[in-house]
């Protein structure tokens, strides 16, 4: 974690850096779905899963200065069946009042944390 993501509001995340700022690029490492605390939320639910990381990259955006409207990428990884894909892209669109920016929805196998089912990463620029 940067130490200047430290009041950010996110879980600590030793060895791993939530974002790189490059001049006015934001490359976002990928969101998981774990609350303040670093207990992953929503076990079992993609949904649940999806609210959190958007959750998380919306204050990571915030804390560094960036709007949501400044998000210009996203990568969205379900673990699961088909169903847990499109419950994911659903909230993803809810939080993005149905203006997703350029987007890839992706299934894979498995993810980082025992029982997560999404993850969430993006570019992030000022126009």
């Amino acid at each position: 974690m940067n130490e200047s993501e430290l009041g950010a509001g996110l879980a600590p995340t030793p060895q791993y850096r939530y974002a790189d700022l490059v001049g006015g690029q934001l490359f976002v490492a990928g969101q998981v779905p774990l609350d303040a605390a670093g207990q992953l939320v929503g076990a079992g639910d993609p949904r649940a899963q999806a609210r959190q990381c958007v959750h998380n990259l919306f204050t990571l955006v915030g804390h560094h200065g960036f709007a949501v409207t400044d998000i210009h990428r996203l990568t969205l990884y379900v673990v699961g069946r088909h169903d847990h894909l499109l419950d994911a892209w659903d909230e993803i669109t809810i939080a993005f009042d149905h203006d997703v920016p350029p987007a890839t929805l992706l299934g894979v196998t498995l993810l980082g944390y025992r029982d997560q089912l999404v993850e969430l990463d993006a570019v992030v620029t000022r126009a």
